[in-house]
């Protein structure tokens, strides 16, 4: 008697219909496959990702758009449309199509047909970069001022490269009263970017007054206006000769403060502020300073190791002609007299003006007092803390808790 298996007996027509359904996931695996690789090749070669899958919407408009960004006369603009036709066919949401239709349009004098083909590209993604460009082209181009920005926010707030591209160009243009006004009524609405470009406009824009004017605006506005930001601008407008620029945002942040003497004669910021025109301690070389808050006010701490010296502590000034006054209060000095630190008044060329010892802290009860005077054509002027090297072992080190720069009369 023949043995039986528990496996059933299939029919041939069950086992043709087996294979009909292998063949399909084999076809449905081979097309998925180069599908994949053709859209991974999209970046480095779009012809062969299209000659992979020719049905593939997003590759066939990425085809079109890439043939006319490359050559936007008149010649292969035959393709281009035929391709970016095609691509709306295979996927009616393909930007890269409708973008390309509307930069032949553009090329061809049809505006009216151009704008109403990127304004349907946004419609479809407000992402695309390449559609926001053009946007605020076409803005700029018709003195929307307003609009312009509008999508400059979008660009930024969409695209994490956008930045790159849109930051020199912004802050190139905030020279223009029209585009300062426009924008600071934008940063005032907290956009994203915000910070990003408030420090790259007073880094690296172009018009160092421009942009002091912009972040006087942003001030009286009620955006917080970084120390850093503040720092750079005003050490542009410095260097640039615009020194009553720089006094006049100076003066945005400190109302009140008096160009004829020194500020913060005790300290009393606590060395946070980066402006040149506050005091700035310097650590070089093994230099230890700090500006450290304390009961009155705060102090100005310093240690210097064995047989190095320097600059210490720094304070810009932009003094006009006349005698001045120097004096103040240390502790803690105990040097020969040619290891004593000293004050150095200069004009921005290096030429001093002269130096004030401080003497040590046993003798006239650590007070220090001294004079300067600044000449006409020496319009900005850095008063120095210098340390000379001491050989001994201890090395240097003492506080100032007062200083004060002031004219005689």
């Amino acid at each position: 008697m023949p043995r039986q298996t528990g496996l059933p007996r299939r029919s041939a027509k069950e086992w043709t219909v087996r294979a009909l359904l292998a063949v399909l996931a084999a076809i449905t695996c081979y097309v998925e496959v180069t599908r994949t690789i053709a859209y991974t090749l999209r970046k480095g070669n779009i012809e062969i990702a299209h000659a992979l899958s020719p049905g593939d919407g997003r590759i066939t408009g990425l085809l079109a758009q890439t043939l006319i960004e490359n050559n936007t006369t008149f010649a292969g603009q035959g393709r281009v449309k035929q391709l970016a036709r095609s691509a709306l066919r295979q996927d009616p949401t393909v930007v890269a199509a409708v973008f390309s239709l509307g930069l032949i349009a553009q090329v061809r004098g049809d505006t009216k047909h151009s704008r109403r083909l990127f304004t349907y590209a946004e419609t479809l993604s407000r992402r695309d970069v390449k559609t926001q460009l053009w946007a605020i082209e076409d803005a700029v181009g018709r003195g929307e001022v307003d609009d312009a920005l509008l999508h400059y926010d979008i660009a930024l707030r969409t695209s994490s490269t956008a930045a790159d591209l849109l930051f020199p160009v912004l802050a190139a243009a905030i020279y223009d009263p029209a585009i300062r006004k426009s924008l600071t009524r934008t940063l005032v609405k907290k956009p994203a970017w915000r910070d990003a470009f408030i420090i790259y406009a007073a880094v690296k824009g172009p018009d160092a007054r421009a942009t002091s004017r912009l972040l006087i605006d942003l001030r009286h506005a009620g955006v917080p206006i970084s120390g850093v930001a503040s720092g750079e601008i005003m050490n542009l407008l410095i260097f640039g000769g615009f020194v009553d620029d720089a006094w006049a945002y100076y003066s945005t942040v400190h109302p009140g403060a008096d160009r004829r003497r020194s500020r913060d004669p005790r300290f009393a910021d606590g060395g946070v502020s980066t402006s040149p025109f506050d005091w700035i301690p310097i650590n070089d070389a093994g230099i230890s300073s700090s500006i450290q808050r304390g009961e009155n006010g705060g102090i100005f701490d310093f240690s210097v190791p064995a047989s190095v010296g320097g600059p210490m502590l720094q304070q810009r000034q932009i003094l006009p002609p006349g005698e001045y006054r120097l004096d103040g209060h240390a502790s803690g000095i105990d040097q020969s007299e040619e290891a004593q630190p000293y004050w150095v008044l200069a004009c921005s060329s290096d030429h001093e003006l002269g130096r004030i010892a401080l003497s040590n802290s046993t003798q006239s009860h650590g007070k220090f007092m001294g004079s300067f005077r600044v000449p006409a054509g020496c319009p900005v002027q850095t008063l120095t803390l210098v340390a000379r090297p001491s050989y001994k072992v201890s090395g240097i080190s003492g506080q100032i808790d007062r200083v004060q720069l002031y004219p005689v009369r």
